[in-house]
């Protein structure tokens, strides 16, 4: 199955769309610093099927384009952001490195 990301920024929404159907959002509240995530809904008869991990790993990689980071307050993006470490960078909670040479 192929899915399709679209940032919809007039409805405040990333939407995955199959064979041209919306089947699921990711709804977002965007400010000059971040993106806030608070919903993310998958059709039920496509969950468990990769939908909500395309939508949520399109959509943050699509942030991290914009330079922005993110505030996961949706239950289904922070645990994917949990289970992905490679986007621990964009967690907005997430205190700045102090590392240095």
């Amino acid at each position: 199955m192929s899915v399709q990301v679209v940032d919809v920024p007039e409805r405040e929404r990333f939407e995955a769309a199959v064979d041209g159907a919306v089947v699921g959002f990711a709804a977002y509240q965007r400010t000059a610093e971040l993106v806030v995530f608070t919903h993310t809904e998958v059709d039920p008869s496509l969950e468990g099927q990769g939908v909500g991990g395309a939508l949520v790993r399109e959509a943050l990689d699509h942030v991290r384009g914009l330079g922005l980071r993110v505030l996961p307050i949706c239950p289904f993006v922070q645990s994917y952001m949990t289970r992905h470490p490679e986007y621990a960078d964009l967690d907005y909670r997430r205190p700045p490195s102090r590392v240095t040479d």
